[in-house]
């Protein structure tokens, strides 16, 4: 399948705010140059107050579209580690992250625009139909706001009966399983970090809609946006080939919300 004209448009997204205290992750201004959204990490996974009202006024400063990157409460693990937790809490904890986050950003000028669930939380509400709902219940009360996540996933499916406009993601430096989903972080190969080959697979989802998986089959993928993570190693040179390529075939690169 190929891909032209005006479909050829596409959001960029990267993780920012997510350094704590001394300890230091990423490169948020670097960053804040190549994409046009920023998933704002909100006190729950990583980042601290100042770490992130610096990354609010920078993304504000540059015209960035400023997101939540809401998380399960869980800093030792980054995220990234799966958690049980009741769905009328966990609709308490994203509304709490997302209100401090806009907060924050209206007090810089700007606003959260989308919500985006990060690591374990992500994956989890892609096929748990009971963390999604409690997700997509935080967000729609408070703002009618768009939520990053894989097409055909379970909070795809829960930000549309409350009428949240769902918004598909694909991973420019992700490996794929043949379903769609991602493959695990604990799997070798999960995370690819080679330019050419991460810019590559950025420009066919765009161009031919798919991207390939570790079946060896390819997987249709029609994204609005496009992820680069923040802290994979070297993420400043991916997203820099990502944007490249994107150009370079005839993408147009714009946030969505």
């Amino acid at each position: 399948m190929s891909r032209t004209g005006a479909e050829l448009v596409v959001d960029l997204n990267a993780d920012l705010g997510e350094s704590f205290g001394a300890w230091r992750l990423g490169d948020d201004e670097a960053l804040l140059s190549i994409v046009t959204s920023a998933n704002i990490a909100c006190g729950f996974h990583a980042g601290d107050p100042l770490t992130i009202r610096r990354a609010c006024a920078a993304a504000v400063a540059r015209g960035v579209t400023i997101g939540a990157q809401v998380s399960y409460q869980d800093l030792a693990g980054f995220g990234r580690r799966e958690m049980i937790v009741p769905p009328d809490e966990l609709a308490a904890e994203i509304l709490y992250q997302l209100a401090a986050l806009d907060g924050i950003a209206r007090a810089e000028g700007g606003r959260v625009g989308y919500v985006k669930p990060h690591g374990a939380l992500y994956n989890r509400a892609a096929r748990d139909r009971e963390q999604a709902a409690a997700i997509a219940a935080a967000v729609a009360s408070y703002a009618t706001l768009p939520i990053l996540t894989l097409p055909g996933s379970e909070l795809e499916r829960a930000a549309e009966e409350l009428r949240l406009p769902p918004v598909a993601e694909a991973f420019a430096d992700r490996a794929y399983r043949a379903d769609g989903s991602l493959v695990p972080r604990s799997e070798p190969g999960s995370v690819l970090s080679d330019p050419a080959v991460v810019a590559a697979r950025a420009a066919a989802m765009m161009t031919r809609g798919s991207v390939p998986t570790t079946s060896g089959t390819d997987v249709e993928v029609s994204p609005r946006s496009l992820c680069v993570h923040g802290d994979t190693p070297g993420a400043v040179v991916l997203a820099t080939a990502v944007r490249a390529a994107l150009e370079d075939a005839g993408v147009t690169l714009a946030p969505f919300a």
